[in-house]
């Protein structure tokens, strides 16, 4: 499993990249997909909201069962569904690892806890939209706890790029500088999602207190 900004940085666009950046118009937007590592007697992983399909999807690959919040822009096999913004919302239990799988396929945001080899616990609300500067992040939206021998797995997916360290914090700047319009489509709202985005990623990176910048052009 990686995640959506290792994607990026390894040339290997999909949809799930595509759908981080549907929101965003032409400009720069600081301080978004934030990590924050400390690694002491156990490894504690937090993230903002745009991390939380990505650390469920780590979660779901131990010995783990989920419950909490799905949101879904399509109907799902589940009771007791609730319709809010135009999106189907679902309160879940018990649920394994495989078929948390099959539900990212589909789902908008999974809002799930974790409870077994690693725990992870995930806020109920996704943040308002504010515009670039206004937004205070909150890095702790996401939060992933596992033992020590769990840490290759987590940098593989997460920390791809970090040494060995105790503390690491990492924050992305998006620079859009084009919007990519499917030709030919005529439905507005298929042109909207279809709509790619173009331009540069700056990851900053502090690691022991030691700060690196690196830079990627992607269109997703």
């Amino acid at each position: 499993m990686d995640c959506f900004i290792k994607k990026i940085f390894q040339d290997k666009i999909d949809e799930q990249v595509h759908n981080q950046f549907v929101r965003f118009g032409r400009g720069r937007y600081g301080g978004r997909a934030i990590l924050v590592l400390k690694k002491g007697k156990k490894i504690k992983l937090s993230g903002s909201f745009e991390y939380s399909n990505d650390f469920v999807l780590f979660a779901s690959d131990f010995n783990v069962r989920f419950s909490g919040i799905i949101l879904s822009k399509e109907k799902l096999d589940f009771p007791n569904e609730k319709k809010k913004s135009n999106l189907f919302v679902y309160e879940v239990k018990d649920l394994e690892g495989k078929e948390i799988k099959d539900i990212a396929k589909k789902a908008y945001y999974m809002l799930l806890d974790a409870e077994g080899e690693v725990d992870l616990k995930i806020k109920k609300r996704l943040p308002k939209p504010g515009k670039s500067g206004e937004m205070k992040i909150d890095d702790k939206f996401c939060v992933l706890e596992a033992e020590l021998d769990k840490w290759e797995k987590i940098r593989e997916a997460f920390c791809w790029d970090v040494p060995e360290c105790k503390k690491c914090r990492i924050e992305h700047s998006y620079e859009i500088n084009e919007l990519v319009i499917p030709e030919n489509e005529k439905d507005f709202e298929l042109m909207r999602k279809k709509t790619k985005r173009k331009g540069k990623i700056i990851r900053k990176l502090k690691i022991d207190g030691r700060e690196e910048i690196k830079e990627k052009e992607f269109e997703a």
